[in-house]
């Protein structure tokens, strides 16, 4: 849900956000401002609970975020799915893969 940041819908920053609300952290609301919190890891260096962003889905530049889960898999609200995991490795999210950081 566009603009969603609740269990009734989620945008992925929305879904990003609630999520680490409940861990105690406190996170802005867009992909691109979240985007700037925490340190830049590699994708060698990943682990779970990691975010991990990606570029030029619905518009240009940082666009969708997910948390990684681990075995090359992120969680995340889609559009049309709702919350799902999904592999980084899928035709789609691959080429469009950003960076991540760690937050936690």
């Amino acid at each position: 849900v566009w603009g969603g940041s609740t269990p009734s819908g989620f945008d992925c920053s929305g879904f990003v956000q609630y999520v680490l609300r409940q861990h105690g952290i406190s996170m802005p609301r867009t992909s691109k401002e979240q985007w700037n919190v925490g340190r830049a890891v590699s994708k060698a260096e990943l682990k779970v609970g990691d975010l991990v962003f990606f570029a030029n889905t619905y518009t240009t530049g940082i666009s969708h975020l997910g948390i990684y889960v681990g075995n090359n898999q992120f969680i995340h609200a889609s559009s049309s799915k709702g919350v799902i995991i999904s592999s980084l490795d899928n035709t789609y999210w691959a080429p469009r893969y950003y960076g991540a950081r760690r937050v936690i």
